[in-house]
This record gives C-alpha cells, sequence and structure tokens, in this order.
C-alpha cells in the first residue's frame, strides 16, 4: 500500500514540474507576442493564438476598430482600421472584405480571420514570434476577370409570417417584400416593395373583437455622385396605410447632399448635410380632424446626421426638421442618437435615445379610434411628442490578458460566436 501510494506521488511531482516546464517555455512566447485591443470572439482568439488579446487599450501595441456597413449586392462590407501605439507608433492599416447577402455564418467568420491575419502580419513581424509564422499562396490567379451579366443589379425576396393562438386568442402576420438594388460609385438606386397585414382576435364572454392592420408601399431612391463631398437625387413613395389613414399616398421629394468628410471615409466618419423638397398627394379612408378626404401638400425637409468611430467609442446622431409649405406650423423635428463610449480601464457605457415633436398629423380620423385600436396600435393618435431611451453599462476587472478559450459544458462568454462588434 506504501508502495502504490509512493508511486503516485513520485507521477504526481513528474507530471507537476513537466507540466512548469511546458508552461514556462510556452508563457516565455506568450510574453513576446504581439498585445492587441479588439473585441474577439472565441473563434478568432482560437484561430488567430500568436498574439495577445489585452483587455486594456493602454497595454495594446495595435488596437483594431471594426465598422460595418450595408454593401451594394445586398450584404455587408466590414472593415477594420489598426492603429499602432507605443512601439508600434505610426503604423496604420485598413483592410476590408464584403460578404454577400447569402453567406453562412461559417463563411463570414473565416473570411474574418483571413482578413485580420493578413493585416497583422506586419506588427507581428516585429516580434520574436514572426519566425514561426509562415506564408502560403493557396489560389492560382486568373489570367483574365469575367464580366457582370447582372451589370451590378442585385434582387432579392421574401416572404415570412407568424401563427399563434389559444381557446381565447388567435394571431396572424404576413409580411412579403422585393427589391432590387444597384450601387456603384456614381450611381445609387434602390428600388422596394412591401406589403404587410397582421389580424388580431379575442373572445371576451360571448363577444369576439378583431383587429386587422395593413400597408403596401412602393419605395424608389436614385442618388448620384457629384464628388467626393457632393452627391444628389431624389426619392418615390407610394403605399397606404390603414394605421396611418391612407388609402393612397404619393411622394416624390429631390433633394441634395454634402458631406463634410470624403464619402470615401464613410465607415470611420461622416457629416451629411441634406437638403429636400417635394410634394405629396394624399387621398384618405376617412375624413380627418380637417373635414378633409384627399390633400395636395409641398413640403420641404433639411437634415444633418453625424457619424464616427474611434478608440474611445462611437457616436451616431441624426437630426431632422421637416414641414408643409402652405403652414409652417404643421411640422415635425426629431433627434435620435446613439454613443458607445469608453470612460475608464475596463469600464463602457452605451447609451441610445430619441425624441421627436410631431405638429404636422393632417391625416388623423376624424371621431378618434375605438378602445380595441387604441389597444392594439392598429390607428393613428394625436400627440405631440414621441420619445425613447435605452443605456447599458459594462465593467470588467482582472488579468489584461485574455487568450484561453475553454468550450467545455458550454462557453464562458456566451454563445461563442460573433460576426461583428
Amino acid at each position: 500500500m506504501k508502495f502504490v501510494f509512493l508511486t503516485l506521488l513520485l507521477c504526481a511531482s513528474f507530471l507537476t514540474v513537466f507540466s512548469q516546464d511546458s508552461t514556462s517555455v510556452s508563457d516565455t512566447l506568450r510574453k513576446d507576442a504581439l498585445n492587441v485591443y479588439m473585441d474577439a470572439s472565441d473563434y478568432i482568439r482560437k484561430e488567430i493564438p500568436y498574439i495577445n488579446y489585452v483587455r486594456d487599450l493602454k497595454d495594446a501595441g495595435v488596437y483594431i476598430i471594426s465598422t460595418y456597413q450595408r454593401a451594394g449586392s445586398g450584404g455587408w462590407e466590414y472593415t477594420y482600421f489598426l492603429v499602432g501605439q507605443h512601439e508600434y507608433a505610426g503604423m496604420k492599416d485598413t483592410v476590408s472584405f464584403v460578404a454577400p447577402p447569402d453567406e453562412t455564418t461559417e463563411g463570414i467568420r473565416t473570411k474574418e480571420v483571413e482578413v485580420l491575419k493578413m493585416a497583422l502580419m506586419r506588427y507581428v513581424a516585429k516580434t520574436p514570434l514572426s519566425k514561426y509564422i509562415k506564408i502560403t499562396f493557396t489560389e492560382p490567379l486568373s489570367e483574365t476577370v469575367s464580366t457582370d451579366k447582372w451589370n451590378s443589379w442585385v434582387f432579392k425576396t421574401s416572404l415570412s409570417g407568424y401563427f399563434s393562438g389559444q381557446k381565447s386568442y388567435k394571431s396572424k402576420y404576413l409580411y412579403m417584400s422585393a427589391s432590387a438594388n444597384r450601387i456603384t460609385e456614381d450611381l445609387k438606386v434602390n428600388l422596394n416593395v412591401n406589403y404587410s397585414y397582421s389580424n388580431d382576435k379575442f373572445e371576451i364572454g360571448d363577444e369576439t373583437v378583431s383587429s386587422d392592420n395593413n400597408s403596401k408601399s412602393f419605395n424608389a431612391l436614385v442618388v448620384k455622385s457629384i464628388s467626393d463631398h457632393w452627391s444628389y437625387g431624389g426619392s418615390l413613395y407610394l403605399g397606404s396605410s390603414s394605421y396611418s389613414n391612407l388609402e393612397i399616398s404619393l411622394r416624390t421629394m429631390p433633394g441634395i447632399e454634402y458631406d463634410l468628410f470624403p464619402y470615401s471615409e464613410s465607415t470611420r466618419r461622416q457629416f451629411r448635410l441634406l437638403y429636400k423638397a417635394g410634394f405629396n398627394h394624399v387621398q384618405y379612408l376617412d375624413t380627418t380632424i380637417y373635414n378633409k378626404t384627399g390633400d395636395n401638400l409641398w413640403l420641404h425637409s433639411f437634415s444633418a446626421a453625424y457619424e464616427v468611430v474611434q478608440k474611445w467609442g462611437s457616436i451616431d446622431i441624426n437630426l431632422e426638421y421637416e414641414n408643409y409649405l402652405h403652414d409652417f406650423s404643421k411640422n415635425s423635428v426629431s433627434l435620435d442618437g446613439y454613443m458607445s463610449l469608453r470612460i475608464a480601464k475596463g469600464l463602457s457605457v452605451n447609451l441610445s435615445c430619441g425624441i421627436s415633436f410631431l405638429h404636422n398629423q393632417l391625416g388623423l380620423v376624424k371621431g378618434g379610434a375605438t378602445t380595441e385600436e387604441i389597444l392594439l396600435q392598429r390607428k393613428e393618435l394625436e400627440t405631440q411628442y414621441e420619445y425613447y431611451t435605452s443605456f447599458g453599462l459594462t465593467y470588467t476587472f482582472g488579468s489584461i490578458y485574455n487568450n484561453v478559450v475553454n468550450p467545455r459544458f458550454g462557453s464562458s462568454s456566451g454563445s461563442g460566436i460573433y460576426i461583428f462588434y
């Protein structure tokens, strides 16, 4: 018995020493690795293990800002801005890739890792770990590029529905849409058709209460580039809505826009000023509070949008003013914004809010709405304002390194799969 005990103790001691030696060698390499600050998923940490994912910006030799925006294909363009500091001060890089609209989650995160690996190479090359890096090229280059038979046009259709119920309640919802988009450097064309229908039915004692809502719309937007700061174009809307008391509404709004920053920097910063003026023909489903069944209205609007993404966070603010030209008191003003700020080491705050002052509800139904329409929000109601707000606070502390991924019994950081930040 003593022999068995001594044998187990010896084996345990040997494994401990061996483990310490292995860890010591691995840890020596880890200390020399590039320190990077970014919001990395478990997948990225697994696929790019030769850098340190530090939790504080001040400890990083390189910080990475990631942004995404809708691409002309209907998919998304992901862009990564790498900025060096400390011993890498003065080094900057920008890389990006476009994911088509039918790309899978696996496809997106694979491309994300490939792009980040290439972007990080010139920084990793300055570390002792560079001697362990091997670069390969796997795809032979074609001598020619095939032409696009669709001429940059992208088409998309969708159909969705929702049905639920119980003994005293039934609900159904149907939505259909189709779009055709063509986006190039010089021209942007968006065409959209939408239809939605919803119905709720309640059985209260011997009484049955049923409520419907439906809307149809066609939207068109055409924008032409003038320069890297100017563009002009126009929008067209044709539709109907039982919620807004619209049997038919036809609105056309040409406009001109100026961006204080070049459009080429749109993923990092924008300050767009847009002026539009146009005409709106309306036929109402029911007589309005102004005793009208139709209107021919001239109107104009001005909007300003500011967006910036930096290492301290991001800000997105939009301000819009609109009024009818026959009566300037019939106007609306709306302001909404989103902020994500890094307050201190490990501490970040997110805030979104918006408010609108409404004095242009010309389509309100005379006589108001029924109790069912009010409770189910089936009719637009008179109001002078609308608002919303939300906030979040995150605080993290502990080791500055965050390299290990351990998926046993579920990921320790959530689902373990993230596509953008």
